[in-house]
């Protein structure tokens, strides 16, 4: 049933005349005429007599008007909430986030925050690979990605990421020691459910490095291998951006060659019409490079 039909129900039902009904309705008199006659021819009941009072209910009309008064309001409610979430002052957003932007992350959501308080932002700690998987099924609005992405996926340059080296905190802190440090120690790395992108850019490294296979131990979580770096248990190739969350047991060693940068920014499913995910975008475009 057209809400049209609806409002100029409710709208008569209150102003009791034709004339002033058609006026905030902004049609002309037949054709709100023709609008309660289709009504009436819908729903089977005569909804209005008409005398020299006006437009009266009919018993029947009486008990349709609380429906229908509740589903026009309704109705209003939602294209509101739709307008507000155009403009960004409602809504949620949802913005997933790797180790390389543990600092980047928070610091866009809170700014954006601020723009747009009434905006609840959801921020989630994922892969980048699971980022790109959710944003592919419309699940994720927004994702903080190591780049490039694939098609139909666009994306932004953020920053520009680099391969460190975690040793513990006692042990020698020179650049020329990190060769030493990897061929002697155990390799610990985060387990390739949580961090394939990266155990991916640590094996490109250590094979144009030249370096022989290593042990490897895994970890479920980036706490729990920093934890055992500090621990002396074996050190770790992560992203520089880890500094941001190291413990008072951990030292990171910068290293050199080829595969030892990467690009990170912001994904999005460009094929998915989202005012306010560009919301977030337009807050951002200044300070990168879409792709």
């Amino acid at each position: 049933m057209d809400i049209k039909l609806l409002r100029a129900f409710v709208t008569l039902a209150k102003t009791h005349a034709y004339h002033t009904a058609a006026e905030q309705l902004c049609v002309t008199q037949p054709a709100l005429t023709k609008q309660i006659q289709t009504l009436e021819h819908l729903a089977g009941v005569t909804l209005f007599q008409r005398g020299r009072h006006g437009a009266r209910l009919t018993v029947a009309g009486e008990q349709f008007l609380s429906g229908a008064r509740d589903i026009v309001e309704r109705h209003a409610q939602f294209c509101a909430s739709i307008a507000e979430r155009q403009q960004g002052q409602t809504g949620t957003l949802t913005i997933g986030f790797g180790i390389s932007s543990f600092r980047m992350a928070p610091e866009r959501v809170a700014a954006f925050r601020t723009a747009y308080p009434g905006v609840q932002v959801l921020l989630n700690d994922m892969p980048s690979a699971v980022q790109c998987q959710q944003l592919m099924e419309g699940r994720l609005q927004i994702g903080f990605v190591r780049l490039p992405v694939t098609e139909p996926l666009q994306s932004l340059v953020l920053d520009e990421e680099r391969l460190v080296l975690a040793i513990a905190a006692d042990q020698p802190s020179d650049l020329a020691e990190a060769k030493v440090f990897i061929e002697t120690h155990q390799l610990l790395q985060l387990s390739p459910d949580r961090g394939n992108g990266l155990t991916a850019q640590a094996q490109r490294y250590l094979c144009g490095q030249g370096f022989p296979p290593c042990r490897v131990a895994a970890a479920d979580d980036i706490q729990t291998l920093l934890a055992r770096v500090a621990a002396g248990d074996g050190v770790a190739l992560l992203p520089a951006s880890v500094k941001h969350i190291l413990p008072a047991g951990v030292r990171l060693l910068p290293l050199e060659g080829e595969h030892t940068h990467w690009q990170t920014g912001l994904a999005w499913n460009a094929q998915i019409k989202d005012p306010l995910r560009d919301k977030f975008l337009a807050m951002v475009i200044g300070d990168g490079q879409v792709s």
